[in-house]
């Protein structure tokens, strides 16, 4: 059993291996080896204790011959060599094999057979197991005889790393070999490092076939047409895509392929904090039943939740099935999409609630990939809002250069014609602080006349400052909503705070400028003269 389990990843076990176990089997060895523990409602709880989020500067990239020129090398993808990376996962494998019991799961990243890689994961913790069962796709039983893998996660979680050998920063050890096609993952228990790592890997693969791997959620309305959301934690992409009225295809990782879009998942991984069950009922729904895994979320000693508490991280995450949302497009795949949307929260309250984007736009606000945070949404912020750019809404993910991600959507958008809206979820009537933020409703209510076509009937007007087409009248949205600077009571601080947000957005295209066509360098938001 254990060779079987075990085979293509290296590792030798002294003790029992427990293979593809299904939820109950995971619990039950969970809870009897101390893991965690239920709450009220059933589902599973666990601490991750030191790290309660990705250790983006502990990530290393593993500098193959055969992958070199293509990736994108710098603070993202940071070199680690072939000899230090054989070195260190000889290390993780003798560590794994040493351990009095392992955990594998067989599965599935990619919906759609075509494109889809196997994984393995070789873990020392069930409850890490249950996390990448519920958050790839389970194979049918019947698939998993000969069960081959693609790539192979090795997770050892309780394994401290050695800078001084391994070539690594810290305890803590992230490397990944294209090559290989192996992840070692050591000195972290965040359990968002396994699914990143193939969101990674797939990010890589794609685009050699033609294919664009995204950072966004997706769902479909019932006349079929489907709808993508990039965004950046807290700008809300799993919430709105979370609609009563539409399918969800997937709430966090997708493909466009010629044939449509297909979810790389079969689960979803919502933060939770501060959830409600009046706006956001699906999500909070799925959290509180068996069969989903919460990490570093507060209960009582009853285990009744309490999702305000942030004590523990503001990054407090469920994990759970999709299936758990009532309204799914099962099998994860559907057509080609028909609206784009980027999610910003800006915080400095100057962006429209929804506006509607060219072409040339679309790709200048994917590469900027610009949200803003605050005191309350992470740890160690002061007062004022930070500006955040990630490129492609997802630059820790990105093996290869932004510019070759940026170049796909460009093209898929001309080619399939799809309308793209930029889509504020962040402050208005002033900067956080001052303002308030977005109310849900307004944005759900903008954003389904933006899908349903009737907000594209309407008229527009530019922006001033960031050239962006605003819608001048829409039923049901008070008029001072729509036109940011209208809800600020003082004007010249409005003028101020854009200018100032125009200057950012300015200086970070500046490393883009370079690689972009002149439609896009027209399009791009520059500071007045």
């Amino acid at each position: 059993m254990s060779a079987a389990a075990l085979a293509g990843t290296g590792v030798e076990a002294i003790g029992p291996v427990h293979s593809n176990l299904t939820a109950p089997g995971l619990y039950a060895q969970a809870l009897q080896r101390g893991e965690g523990r239920l709450s009220a409602d059933g589902a599973f709880m666990a601490i991750t204790g030191q790290h309660t989020g990705r250790s983006v500067q502990d990530k290393f990239v593993v500098d193959d011959p055969e992958a070199t020129q293509e990736i994108w090398w710098g603070k993202i993808n940071q070199k680690m060599s072939v000899e230090n990376f054989d070195k260190f996962s000889t290390k993780v494998r003798g560590w794994l094999g040493e351990r009095p019991v392992l955990f594998t799961q067989d599965l599935y990243a990619g919906a759609d057979p075509e494109h889809r890689i196997r994984v393995r994961l070789v873990t020392t913790n069930a409850w890490h197991a249950l996390f990448a069962r519920n958050m790839f796709i389970r194979p049918p039983v019947e698939e998993l005889a000969g069960f081959t893998p693609d790539f192979t996660i090795l997770h050892a979680p309780e394994y401290e790393a050695d800078p001084a050998t391994d070539g690594c920063r810290t305890a803590t050890c992230i490397a990944l070999s294209f090559a290989k096609r192996v992840i070692c993952i050591a000195g972290t228990s965040y359990a968002g490092e396994i699914k990143k790592s193939i969101f990674t890997v797939m990010n890589w693969l794609l685009p050699a076939r033609g294919i664009l791997p995204m950072h966004c959620s997706a769902n479909v309305g019932k006349a079929g047409d489907v709808a993508l959301f990039f965004g950046l934690s807290g700008t809300g992409k799993t919430t709105l895509s979370s609609d009563p009225e539409r399918a969800l295809i997937g709430d966090d990782e997708h493909g466009w392929s010629a044939n449509g879009v297909f979810n790389f998942e079969g689960r979803c991984y919502a933060k939770v904090i501060r959830l409600s069950r009046e706006a956001e009922p699906q999500i909070w729904d799925a959290s509180h039943r068996f069969g989903a895994v919460l990490e570093n979320v507060v209960a009582d000693a009853r285990g009744h939740l309490d999702l305000d508490d942030g004590s523990l991280t503001e990054n407090t995450r469920s994990c759970y099935p999709v299936e758990f949302i009532p309204n799914i497009h099962v099998g994860g795949r559907a057509g080609l999409p028909k609206n784009v949307v980027m999610l910003t929260a800006d915080a400095f309250g100057v962006l429209p609630p929804i506006s509607k984007l060219s072409a040339a736009q679309a790709m200048y606000h994917y590469l900027s990939g610009y949200t803003a945070r605050v005191a309350g949404t992470e740890k160690g912020l002061g007062k004022e809002p930070q500006a955040t750019f990630s490129t492609c809404f997802g630059a820790p993910f990105l093996p290869r250069h932004p510019e070759v991600y940026g170049r796909m959507l460009n093209d898929l958008v001309a080619q399939y014609g799809a309308d793209c809206w930029l889509v504020n979820t962040g402050w208005t009537g002033g900067a956080y602080g001052t303002g308030q933020r977005m109310s849900i409703q307004h944005t759900r209510a903008l954003l389904r006349a933006a899908l349903d076509g009737s907000l594209a009937q309407v008229e527009f007007e530019r922006d001033p400052f960031f050239g962006l087409m605003m819608p001048k009248a829409v039923p049901g949205i008070p008029a001072g909503v729509l036109n940011p600077r209208d809800g600020w009571a003082d004007k010249a601080a409005y003028d101020r705070t854009a200018q100032n947000l125009v200057s950012l957005f300015e200086k970070n295209f500046e490393s883009f400028a370079g690689a972009v066509d002149d439609s896009v360098k027209a399009a791009a938001i520059r500071a007045a003269a």
